[in-house]
């Protein structure tokens, strides 16, 4: 498989900082060796860098010697020079030729190199590619992110910005951002929609007044969105507010009430939404089968069972999902029935769904291969994303399909097998995301980066890192 990738040239993350603070270990970490000239080079290097001069930094270095001859110390600095440079490639390159001298991952700094190849994007001029960036560092849930998201709370693209607002809604520290609560001010609803629930869900009091202040907004997705929040803080009367937009003429409208009812978890809801899958309206129906899965209640199973045999495929693929969130073992055989679905797009959901309730994924392989061989990249990519589901017994054979389909000649089913793989995490996908991240497309590479730092901070207490 070839995957190269380019660099990025954002990096001021924890792992590096611990490094920039202590500039005097780089003589006395592991590996320390050289000649005279490669440690005379290293601390004339050394001295560059602590003043901020890095192209003469990387100069020194260069002038120790090719660099497969460069000692782990001196490899050590030259990862970091490149990072300030805004040359992750680079960057990589070295920190694989450091890895092959240590014999174990660094993981502040692998760390850092990962998500360079994120951050570089969040400046791109594709939009497309700032919202890979930016679904990355949302995967990433790190306050390390923060400082790169609150920057892209000023992207052109109210896409983007909603989902920047998503991506700091996912940690305290963004949760708590200044700039977010500024986002309210945001012209596209989207957005402002996107900060009120991130605030509801705070469980800071402070923001009641802005809630308050946006059930006044023009446009009526603002207003149950801030409806939605003050649920959540307490104001349990609001969620009538919500019933009311269930009956509105416009069917985006009740589509949006009835998917914030299921987000409410209120028993009230349960009856609005049974009724709601009669709606003459395909979309409103779906709103109301993914409402369903999120409102958790049992009773609310055997219609949504009975939606996979709706007429249109939106709604059987939202209620395969839905029955995946319920997670009723009883779901097992009308979700393996939907595996047979004539859209494959229903075929991946259902998948994914009795991924999450447990069913083993050897069972249905027959059904993920055939899938893989679609012609459509949508619908391989969604196997790659329900694939992502996996757990237990069912991990192992998902990561070996996951790193198959990192073969496939479109990036786009590349991208959701980066992500699941990430979302399995482990150790032993670490191998698999440090290859992705020299994939040949940019948004292949910024999701491997992504992912890559989300497994990293996760196990890597267990790992081995050099003393300092």
């Amino acid at each position: 498989m070839v995957i190269h990738r380019p660099v990025t040239g954002h990096f001021a993350l924890a792992g590096v900082l611990l490094f920039f603070i202590l500039p005097s270990s780089l003589g006395t970490a592991a590996g320390s060796h050289g000649s005279d000239a490669e440690r005379a080079a290293l601390m004339e290097a050394r001295t560059a860098f602590e003043k901020k001069e890095y192209q003469q930094a990387l100069d020194r270095l260069e002038r120790a010697g090719p660099a497969g001859t460069l000692s782990a110390d001196a490899l050590r600095l030259k990862v970091r020079v490149q990072l300030h440079l805004g040359r992750p490639k680079e960057a990589l390159q070295d920190y694989e030729r450091l890895n092959s001298i240590v014999k174990h991952d660094e993981i502040g700094l692998l760390k850092d190199v990962a998500l360079s190849f994120v951050t570089v994007l969040t400046k791109d001029m594709r939009e497309q590619m700032r919202g890979a960036a930016y679904t990355a560092l949302k995967d990433f849930e790190s306050a390390e992110a923060v400082p790169f998201l609150e920057d892209g709370l000023s992207d052109g693209s109210g896409l983007v910005r909603a989902l920047v607002v998503e991506a700091l809604g996912k940690t305290e520290s963004g949760r708590r951002s200044p700039r977010l609560r500024k986002a309210l001010e945001d012209q596209a609803g989207l957005v402002k929609s996107a900060v009120l629930k991130v605030l509801g869900q705070s469980g800071d009091p402070t923001v009641v007044p802005l809630l308050e202040k946006s059930l006044k907004d023009d446009q009526p997705v603002v207003r149950l969105a801030a409806a939605g929040a003050l649920y959540h803080t307490g104001r349990k009367a609001m969620w009538d507010a919500v019933r009311a937009a269930t009956s509105a003429a416009n069917p985006e409208e009740r589509a949006t009430a009835l998917r914030l009812l299921g987000e409410l978890k209120d028993d009230r809801s349960l009856t609005v939404l049974l009724d709601a899958m009669k709606d003459a309206q395909p979309s409103v129906r779906g709103a109301a089968a993914s409402a369903l899965g999120s409102l958790g209640r049992s009773e609310g199973l055997a219609v949504v069972e009975q939606a996979l045999k709706d007429k249109i495929p939106a709604v059987r693929t939202s209620a395969a999902i839905s029955l995946g969130e319920l997670r009723n073992k009883g779901s097992v055989a009308p979700l393996k029935q939907a595996l047979s679905d004539p859209n494959p797009i229903v075929q991946a959901a259902a998948l994914s769904a009795l991924l999450r309730i447990g069913a083993p994924i050897q069972d249905f392989m027959g059904t993920v291969t055939g899938l893989l061989q679609q012609p459509d990249p949508g619908t391989r990519s969604a196997v790659a994303k329900a694939l992502g589901r996996a757990d237990g017994k069912s991990r192992d054979i998902a990561i070996d399909v996951l790193s198959e389909i990192l073969r496939d000649p479109i990036p786009r089913p590349r991208i959701a097998a980066v992500r699941s793989l990430g979302q399995i995490g482990g150790e032993a996908v670490l191998p698999i995301l440090k290859h992705a991240l020299h994939d040949e497309d940019d948004a292949v590479r910024a999701t491997a980066g992504g992912a890559l730092g989300r497994v990293l901070t996760s196990v890597g207490k267990s790992m081995k890192t050099p003393k300092i």
